[in-house]
């Protein structure tokens, strides 16, 4: 009810922050905040202007400074309007558009110089000033969108993500320094590439306000405004609002794991730690040179949940992930003896952490049906999807990257062919716990950065093998359990690894090998639409079975998608040699017709051209340990063969 109530004290365009609001964001539970905090435009007494709002309980004294005051530090004075330590101020005649920061006077005396950390917009860097806009203008038409994606249960639904770094996807012809594309440009573009090879969703990379380019958006400094770099944020909304208007879903990466040292952030925002924990060993990552939040603090929980739900409800996003969990959950990830402090029962767990990313998930998800919530988490850690139930461990993501089954593919994908056959069960081995979370399976940017090649120069062999190699691993991806992710220039087999300072090398769909890997990619993306045994039941065995798992001898795998109807099935034999596999025989579940789908070595698709019958009909046959009826064919080197039955 004193929500509710707080919001009718909004009387007309004046910002008023009641008790109510003061009381529930110092419980952690004033879930927008965000319409309070920050500058917002505001009318009182008939004269139009801007109200300022900020968080700083430690301050002696907060002036608001900015290209409207000339940056006296004199002449606008906060009002500290309560022991919860929230300053405000309503300075008429400030319209959109406006460079300001906060002066913080620290009970030493010292003057800080602080963005907002509840601004909704940004100076281009390497400024770092925030700037009024009015974000609740635009005019959305997707509401289409938004009422479908309510009802969907994503388990049961395809999922292929496409990850983007919008300042390295292509770069801007005008000759620019940076070359960066206005979201509005990049969303002409964007949506036709995704319509082109029917990935469900694009992920977007460095979004929330950074200073630096080289982080890619992982230490950021403004977590309620969308990258200046590009420009405002109803640009923004535009290219969300397309990107749902053509049936194509929105993700953010988020990082509430840590945030960047500029003085002009939140680090010792009022003179003190308010969003950072004091403790060096708990406020502190010493090999990434950042601050860690203080997940125990009720007004921190609330500046990062109610985070989410802006991006949700003001930007339309449709969900986020998570960047860097594990290092939340564990009290010592990336610190040696003496950098971490145990917690109360003397264990490695933030219990603080975890209480967090079940408030989050409790809220965002429990609010919102159809969103995401994605963790990036990189250990054994249990449940990190499990529901969040009284006497439950469960984190309640809706989705974990599977990092195992990632390290375990790139691993197995570098080998000789001729030593696959003693790691063959680094392949199968993620089936072995599929049915404990659900699962994304991820090739991200990170495989490819920081000398570890990029995908198709992992891959063994010369350069026609190496992109065979490619076609083959991709087709055991989008075959196994699990939703699928790839990091942009992936599908057309980018040589160079990626850098965030120039685009990708689109050049590359000139030459046959690549064009071939685009339109493989674009087919493995059609059938994985298409058929719904493909991505309706990935986290129970009761959607995928090994029909060979152990032919170590040939290094060839064989299985098959399946679903509740028993139809349309989809069958996968994957050669991992360089070697033909006359007459091989795989073991199949029914006497049936064996449609040919895809032929990885198609020359189309850039493959040497051997060909696999159209059509293999299944004979009874018990040569084959636990089946009944076999199919046999001649198996290309270096091939994959998708059938239909």
């Amino acid at each position: 009810m004193a929500a509710k109530e707080s919001k009718k004290k909004n009387v007309g365009n004046k910002v008023f922050i009641s008790e109510d609001d003061q009381y529930l964001f110092a419980q952690g539970t004033h879930y927008d905040i965000y319409e309070k905090l920050g500058a917002h435009p505001s009318v009182e007494d008939g004269v139009k202007g801007m109200s300022f709002a900020v968080w700083a309980p430690n301050a002696a004294s907060v002036y608001v400074v900015g290209t409207f005051n000339d940056w006296n530090e004199e002449v606008h004075k906060m009002k500290k309007l309560g022991e919860g330590g929230i300053h405000q101020i309503f300075i008429p005649g400030v319209s959109e558009n406006e460079l300001y920061k906060y002066l913080i006077i620290t009970q030493s005396g010292d003057k800080l110089y602080k963005a907002d950390p509840f601004a909704n917009y940004t100076e281009m860097r390497p400024g770092n000033a925030s700037k009024t806009f009015d974000i609740n203008r635009f005019k959305w038409s997707d509401d289409a969108w938004m009422k479908a994606r309510n009802g969907k249960d994503y388990n049961k639904e395809p999922l292929a993500i496409y990850e983007c770094h919008i300042g390295s996807w292509m770069k801007h012809p005008d000759g620019t320094e940076d070359g960066f594309y206005n979201y509005r440009e990049f969303a002409d573009r964007i949506v036709e590439y995704m319509k082109e090879m029917q990935y469900t969703h694009v992920e977007l990379m460095g979004i929330a306000e950074y200073p630096f380019d080289g982080s890619w958006g992982y230490q950021v400094t403004g977590y309620y405004a969308p990258t200046s770099r590009h420009g405002n944020p109803e640009d923004f909304m535009y290219l969300v609002n397309k990107l749902h208007q053509n049936k194509i879903g929105v993700i953010l990466d988020w990082v509430p794991a840590h945030f960047a040292t500029d003085a002009h952030g939140l680090g010792r925002f009022d003179g003190e730690c308010i969003f950072e924990h004091p403790d060096p060993r708990l406020g502190e990552h010493p090999d990434w040179g950042t601050k860690i939040f203080n997940y125990g603090k009720t007004e921190v929980k609330n500046f990062l949940i109610a985070n989410v739900l802006f991006w949700a409800r003001k930007y339309h996003v449709d969900g986020i992930r998570v960047d860097a969990v594990a290092s939340m959950l564990y009290l010592d990830y990336g610190k040696q003896d003496g950098q971490w402090l145990p917690n109360k029962y003397g264990g490695n767990k933030n219990l603080e952490a975890i209480e967090f990313f079940r408030h989050m998930n409790s809220v965002v998800v429990g609010s919102m049906p159809g969103f995401l919530t994605i963790a990036e988490e990189s250990t054994a850690w249990p449940q990190v999807t499990g529901k969040i139930e009284e006497g439950s461990e469960g984190l309640g993501f809706v989705f974990k990257w599977n990092m195992g089954w990632m390290h375990d593919f790139c691993e197995y994908m570098k080998l000789d062919p001729y030593f696959r056959k003693n790691a063959h069960y680094g392949m199968t081995f993620a089936m072995s716990y599929n049915s404990s979370e659900n699962y994304i399976l991820p090739l991200s940017h990170d495989e490819v950065v920081h000398l570890k090649c990029s995908m198709l120069n992992k891959m063994p062999g010369y350069p026609i093998d190496k992109y065979a190699n490619l076609r083959l691993g991709y087709t055991f991806m989008f075959g196994h359990a699990g939703k699928k992710l790839l990091f942009m220039g992936q599908d057309f087999g980018q040589e160079r690894e990626w850098s965030e300072a120039r685009e990708l090398d689109w050049f590359l769909l000139g030459e046959d090998l690549n064009r071939g890997m685009h339109d493989y990619v674009k087919e493995l993306l059609k059938i994985y639409r298409k058929y719904p045994a493909m991505y309706s039941i990935d986290n129970d065995w009761a959607g995928f079975e090994w029909l060979n798992a152990d032919d170590s001898d040939h290094s060839t795998y064989s299985f098959y998608r399946k679903d509740e109807t028993g139809k349309n099935n989809v069958l996968f034999v994957i050669n991992m040699t360089p070697m033909m596999w006359e007459n091989y025989k795989v073991g199949v579940p029914k006497k049936k017709k064996y449609n040919l789908l895809l032929n990885s070595d198609d020359k189309r698709f850039g493959g040497n051209g051997h060909e696999i019958p159209a059509e293999l009909n299944a004979v009874k046959d018990n040569s084959v340990v636990f089946r009944e009826y076999t199919i046999t064919f001649d198996l290309p080197p270096f091939t994959a063969a998708v059938f239909v039955f």
